[in-house]
């Protein structure tokens, strides 16, 4: 089977990273590198053995797929272009800028039958995949994400620089609508909230408090899920999953890491578990590029579509919105 030929538009920091990874996978010939700043491409592309295109257009001549790292406010103006000439398309978080541009990519790429991949890399950490085995039910949901200050994203509001992460993550384990949102932020060193909290309400009844901050002294990446018989704690930094649960006594499918308990009340004896998953040695950033370039030889639809990358940009537009009318409340008040 051919190798898939791709191209990589943006060579800040994490083109530069997306052109390593897409350079150590089998099924790519990595094509060449294109940014604006001409010296920035000829040194990624030199780095990583490929070639810097003087222009956007001429490496879409070049390529049947592209990974798009600029910032997020040209990701809709590059990815109509790629799209426009009937290439598969994987585009970094968020998706675009506005709700509008994310839904007129989903129907370029419908139309023109290729598929859009938006780069949610928080669905291939190891921490998540380890927890394939279980059936995830959330009834809460607690995350938080926090991280130090760093001029790169601060283009863009808290929300979707980091929150949105857990927002997409949030939306692939409850599948269900999202029907409420409350929600409140502040911004401090730059031009758009900094820190922000929001809470998910779901038509399934499942609830979700979201905490993002990039202005925290210590980093924190975790989530925990709440459901019938058991606890879930995630640590995304760590790579980490641990599982608390209610099992029958003497099931012989389960075997756990440690035993914490027994409940003997009622018919059913059960016993509390601890479990921590085996987790696989993966490295998120490569593997989702692995997986497009497997959909892109395939034919199939990616893991993460461009629907997706709209579903999650939808509820982090409502999120702003919310935090947006509940300043502007809270500075009436203040004038008062």
């Amino acid at each position: 089977m051919e190798k898939v030929r791709i191209g990589v538009a943006g060579t800040g920091h994490l083109g530069n990273l997306h052109t390593k990874m897409l350079a150590q996978i089998s099924n790519v010939d990595l094509v060449g590198v294109f940014d604006a700043d001409t010296s920035k491409a000829q040194k990624v592309a030199s780095e990583h053995g490929t070639k810097a295109y003087a222009s956007l257009e001429d490496l879409l001549r070049d390529i049947q797929a592209i990974s798009i790292a600029t910032t997020t406010t040209t990701h809709y103006d590059v990815a109509c272009q790629a799209l426009g000439r009937g290439l598969h398309t994987f585009i970094e978080k968020p998706i675009t800028e506005t709700i509008d541009q994310a839904k007129k990519l989903v129907a370029l790429a419908e139309k023109n039958n290729v598929s859009i991949q938006v780069g949610h890399i928080e669905r291939f950490n190891p921490a998540i995949l380890a927890l394939e085995q279980y059936k995830i039910r959330p009834l809460f949901i607690e995350s938080h994400r926090l991280a130090q200050f760093n001029p790169r994203g601060s283009d863009v509001a808290v929300v979707l620089d980091l929150m949105i992460h857990d927002i997409d993550l949030i939306l692939s384990l409850v599948k269900s609508p999202v029907v409420r949102v409350d929600a409140n932020g502040v911004s401090v060193v730059s031009g758009s909230e900094d820190i922000a909290n929001a809470r998910l309400q779901f038509e399934n009844g499942c609830v979700a408090n979201v905490t993002a901050s990039r202005i925290s002294q210590n980093k924190m990446r975790k989530m925990r899920l709440f459901q019938n018989d058991a606890y879930i704690s995630i640590d995304f930094s760590q790579g980490l999953s641990e599982v608390f649960r209610l099992v029958d006594e003497g099931d012989p499918n389960v075997k756990p890491t440690m035993m914490l308990g027994k409940i003997d009340q009622g018919t059913r004896k059960r016993i509390i578990v601890y479990e921590q998953p085996e987790v696989k040695e993966v490295n998120a950033l490569k593997y989702e590029l692995e997986l497009f370039a497997k959909s892109v030889q395939d034919g199939t639809e990616p893991p993460v579509t461009g629907r997706d990358g709209l579903q999650a940009l939808e509820v982090a537009q409502e999120i702003l919105k919310e935090i947006a009318a509940n300043t502007a409340h809270l500075m009436g008040n203040v004038q008062k």
